[in-house]
């Protein structure tokens, strides 16, 4: 198939523009969606056009529709019977003996060793080193290339531009103020597929849910990536305390080439690929350089965009499709300038411009709270009908 035949979403944002709170590096004449503050009450009242127009980082224009649930044609309902009848078994089975496969060599990696204890409640094994670490890093780089392969992407794009299209970005190592390793890597988030790739290509450490770390099987080894637990259902009285390991993880990856790189989603949630969400601020706190990747995941019929559809039903989608496409661009390192390091709101602010501008995306003010009222609002509508 052809890359000309795969569907692009061609975003419609209104016409009017938000003044930004901080004055760009780079000049954007891109409008910026604004959220809105319509009530939920009369959200509901919207048809599902409406919804779309009104929340388009979250919408889904594949042939399956809105939740999965749309009417399918003849011709995309013999694939989709061929994938779940051929396809989906094998892979299920495969991808469950991949993931005990390196749940053995984890737990075999971690046995008669202590997990390293830190603020709220976080322990991980990723500060041990020798050959337990080696084989951890090793094995999970691969086993998880292995994954996404299983799961139809046997070919991954990857672009590395040397340099930004503008000039200002470009800035020398020293003006970093410090180490010019990259502390932090920096992505947009569209599916839990990012995190297969990211750990496949850097092995780094994430911010997961704390349930994550109670898991079978994923719990070892999300404390084996060394990921950082927090309570996203409430902020407890610990949220600083996250967001101090976090900050300390990321000095420590500038300072350690041995140490664990950190993986942020600034977003703090998904979208369909073709907008940037505000970011938080957490990644830029440290006044390090990061690295930002793009990522882009083509499609021709289902877009393995993890938005309004349930988990199972996506998982189940995703495994019929014979093949799925994949995009990354790696972009140089980001060295922030003083007055950077001294606002992180304003370096959280010009990355995001810059790798909107440089992947061509829409720019969006909606986030996580926008979503929900939009999903909850796709569910009434869909109830109803």
């Amino acid at each position: 198939m052809q890359a000309a035949e795969l569907k692009t979403l061609t975003p419609q944002p209104p016409t009017y523009r938000v003044e930004p709170e901080y004055e760009p590096v780079v000049k954007d004449n891109r409008p910026l969606l604004k959220a809105d503050s319509l009530p939920h009450s009369q959200v509901q009242m919207l048809t599902i056009e409406e919804l779309d127009k009104k929340y388009p980082p979250f919408v889904r224009c594949d042939n399956y529709g809105i939740l999965g649930c749309g009417k399918l044609k003849f011709k995309e309902k013999i694939l989709l019977g061929l994938g779940l009848v051929v396809l989906v078994p094998i892979r299920v089975v495969v991808l469950v003996t991949l993931l005990l496969v390196y749940y053995v060599i984890c737990r075999i990696c971690t046995v008669a060793k202590a997990p390293n204890i830190e603020e709220g409640e976080q322990e991980d094994y990723a500060h041990m080193g020798g050959w337990r670490r080696g084989v951890i890093v090793r094995t999970g780089r691969f086993l998880s290339r292995v994954v996404l392969f299983v799961m139809g992407f046997c070919w991954i794009r990857e672009t590395r531009r040397e340099s930004y299209a503008d000039e200002q970005f470009n800035r020398e190592k020293d003006q970093s103020g410090g180490p010019d390793r990259p502390a932090a890597i920096i992505s947009n988030h569209v599916s839990y597929l990012d995190i297969l790739y990211h750990t496949s290509s850097n092995f780094p450490s994430f911010v997961a849910k704390r349930s994550v770390g109670k898991l079978p099987l994923v719990g070892l080894i999300s404390k084996c990536l060394g990921c950082v637990y927090v309570q996203r259902e409430a902020k407890s009285s610990d949220f600083k305390g996250v967001s101090g390991v976090v900050n300390d993880r990321i000095r420590e990856a500038q300072q350690n080439f041995d140490a664990p790189n950190m993986m942020l989603f600034p977003e703090g949630t998904t979208t369909n690929g073709n907008f940037l969400l505000p970011f938080k601020t957490g990644a830029f706190l440290a006044k390090a350089p990061v690295l930002p990747i793009l990522l882009r995941f083509p499609y021709s019929r289902f877009s393995p965009a993890w938005e309004t559809i349930s988990g199972v039903r996506h998982i189940v989608f995703l495994l019929s499709q014979f093949v799925n496409y994949l995009e990354v661009i790696r972009l140089p390192i980001y060295y922030p300038t003083q007055l950077e390091k001294d606002d992180p709101k304003l370096y959280a602010y010009n990355v995001r411009r810059c790798m909107a501008h440089e992947g061509s995306l829409a720019l969006s003010d909606l986030g996580l709270p926008e979503k929900r009222v939009y999903h909850a609002a796709l569910l009434d509508l869909f109830l109803k009908q």
